[in-house]
């Protein structure tokens, strides 16, 4: 008797009486030795059963989805009431094709300056080059694709052979890469070159299909119970644009992780540290962006897995509204809290391959009915007004709630130069249950991945997947149906809440990520490695717009006292990918000090 709870319904909530809860995750440590003989225990009868519910217990879970009544009724997918239009923008649609949206987001950004761009002065700060410079390099013939793709696969032969192994991509073909580059050189010599995507090289995550490239998911199998037969729906965007697309990037397997951790292919490596994570699970993709090799790759984002290796690696992660691009053609494409977005190495970029991939399926435009598409109009001097107007949401207790204070310190810098240079207004808000919404997070994308999985688990697979894999699915495979329906009446009271909040402020500002790149353990290498504390300390910030489908971006600005990049997440209201894109630019200009060039780094447009 006495373990019934029932919460008292949304909107009777009164938020001034809402404490924030740090989170104390309570789960071993373990690699090597360790975690193979922890695998085996779990995946015991009866003892495996038996460890998972304490381990749910001390965790609270078993509290908030068994014994607590919760009035809402389920909210299955992301449901978002009508939005204020975004003033200031670029209206793009749906109907379009690819490279005539590119076009119309190419006119949305400041003008080019080439000799700006290309110095060749060596006393230049570093920088990335944006899709720009290597547009106008080849219109310029300073350089063609084919002479750059040699350069790429001249790097490549080199990370294949570097001490320690950086393993960037798990498919991969030089000759198709020539092929490619090939065909846009011709394209460029004729004068008639499809869009300012053409001859940009790019990856894909290992779970977006790229024909003819298999798609495994980063396991050793998974190609061989779903072949590929056609591009995915984003890619076949990219490809009608003229991008060289240059294989299929590393991942923590199956996406399952946040470190990007894979003893099957090897562990990608920071570009910035390689005795650290890039982060995952898109951690291939962000390592080729952060190491010059590639403009831009697409990743998939379930719980931050676009943006967490992004904060990691210094580069720019933009994750849409839930349903804004056709996630046909990926491995988890039937979920309710993915996405497909790009990793760039700028904001400007990041942009442009949005344009060129957004599209709602047909099934989500009747469900979600989106509203049109559009980008942040950054030619003008009223960009500055409206970016001026905007009111940043800031939940204090949550946002200082890291690892080490040089991320929310730095991160706060930033907030304050946005107040004193383009005159947006801090607001103090309060987000109640943030516990409950990682609870209500980790069921549904756990519930969701055990569903697609449990055929292959079945059907004598298991033993295929790595450790921590199957410490993950272990868990998953223990919440019932009422677990998964308890969380979905968790997603309506937090949409609820925050809609409420925006109803004050345009976006919420926080850290992306709860910590900077982690150190791989020499044991993890080989065996994996399963360590929660570090995916809370990772996921701390991003799960709120894969739960209610909110669009986010993670923008770099700076690296802690070791030089490691930290991240400043923006967080926007459903469909308002415009704002959220408009003041990630506003960060970039603010954050222009010098960057730090990448200890793993190669400039395949000049060729140094």
């Amino acid at each position: 008797m006495g373990k019934k709870k029932v919460m008292v319904p949304a909107d009777e909530v009164d938020f001034t009486t809402v404490k924030y809860q740090y989170e104390e995750i309570e789960a071993p440590h373990l690699t090597g030795t360790g975690l193979k003989l922890f695998v085996k225990v779990l995946e015991a009868p009866l003892i495996g059963s038996l460890i998972i519910s304490k381990l749910k217990q001390k965790n609270k879970m078993i509290e908030m989805l068994r014994n607590t009544v919760i009035p809402e009724a389920p909210m299955f997918k992301p449901e978002f009431p009508p939005q204020v239009p975004e003033t200031g923008v670029v209206p793009l649609h749906e109907g379009q094709r690819p490279e005539e949206r590119v076009a119309l987001a190419l006119k949305s950004l400041p003008d080019y300056e080439p000799a700006k761009s290309l110095s060749a002065d060596p006393s230049s700060p570093f920088r990335y080059w944006k899709i720009r410079d290597y547009a106008y390099a080849y219109r310029s013939k300073i350089t063609t694709p084919s002479v750059v793709a040699e350069r790429f696969i001249a790097a490549m032969d080199e990370f294949k052979h570097m001490k320690p192994p950086t393993p960037l991509l798990i498919s991969y073909d030089p000759e198709l890469v020539r092929k490619q580059a090939a065909a846009s050189t011709r394209r460029f010599e004729e004068g008639c070159p499809i869009s300012i995507l053409d001859g940009v090289f790019m990856a894909i995550k290992d779970d977006i299909d790229c024909f003819p490239h298999p798609s495994k998911g980063g396991t050793t199998f998974f190609h061989e119970v779903r072949p590929v037969e056609e591009d995915a729906a984003s890619v076949g965007r990219l490809r009608s644009c003229g991008v060289i697309l240059v294989g299929k990037a590393n991942m923590h397997e199956l996406g399952l992780g946040t470190t990007g951790n894979n003893p099957n292919y090897g562990t990608a490596r920071n570009p910035h540290a390689p005795e650290r994570y890039t982060g995952g699970s898109s951690s291939g993709p962000a390592a080729i962006v952060a190491s010059g090799l590639c403009s831009a790759a697409l990743g998939t984002d379930g719980g931050g897995s676009v943006r967490i290796p992004s904060s990691l690696c210094g580069v720019v992660g933009l994750k849409s509204t839930y349903g804004r691009t056709d996630m046909s053609g990926s491995i988890c494409d039937s979920g309710t809290v993915e996405i497909i977005g790009p990793i760039t190495s700028n904001v400007e970029d990041a942009i442009l391959v949005y344009a060129a991939i957004l599209g709602s399926s047909t099934a989500e435009r009747i469900a979600l009915k989106p509203s049109l598409p559009s980008l942040p109009d950054l030619t003008s001097n009223e960009s500055s007004r409206v970016s001026g107007s905007l009111r940043l949401g800031k939940y204090t207790e949550w946002f200082n709630d890291v690892f080490s204070p040089d991320i929310s310190d730095k991160c706060e810098d930033v907030l304050n130069l946005l107040v004193e240079n383009h005159g947006c207004k801090m607001v103090e808000i309060v987000i109640p249950e943030l516990h409950e919404m990682r609870t209500a997070h980790i069921v549904s994308i756990g519930s969701e991945s055990a569903c697609g999985l449990n055929p292959d688990y079945e059907d004598g697979k298991k033993v295929k997947f790595t450790l921590d894999t199957r410490i993950n699915l272990a868990l998953f495979q223990s919440f019932s149906a009422s677990d998964y329906v308890a969380a979905q009446c968790l997603r309506r009271r937090l949409m609820f809440y925050h809609m409420k909040i925006f109803e004050e402020v345009d976006v919420i500002v926080t850290p992306t990520t709860g910590m900077t790149a982690p150190v791989i353990p020499p044991a993890a290498l080989s065996l994996g490695e399963t360590d929660m504390q570090v995916t809370g300390n990772l996921m701390r910030f991003v799960v709120t717009a894969n739960l209610l489908g909110f669009p986010a971006i993670s923008v770099p600005i700076g690296y802690d006292k070791q030089g490691l990049p930290i991240g400043l997440q923006i967080i926007g209201r459903p469909w308002c990918e415009a704002t959220i894109l408009r003041l990630a630019a506003a960060v970039e200009e603010l954050c222009c000090s010098p960057k730090k060039k990448p200890q793993q780094y190669y400039d395949i447009l000049k060729g140094e």
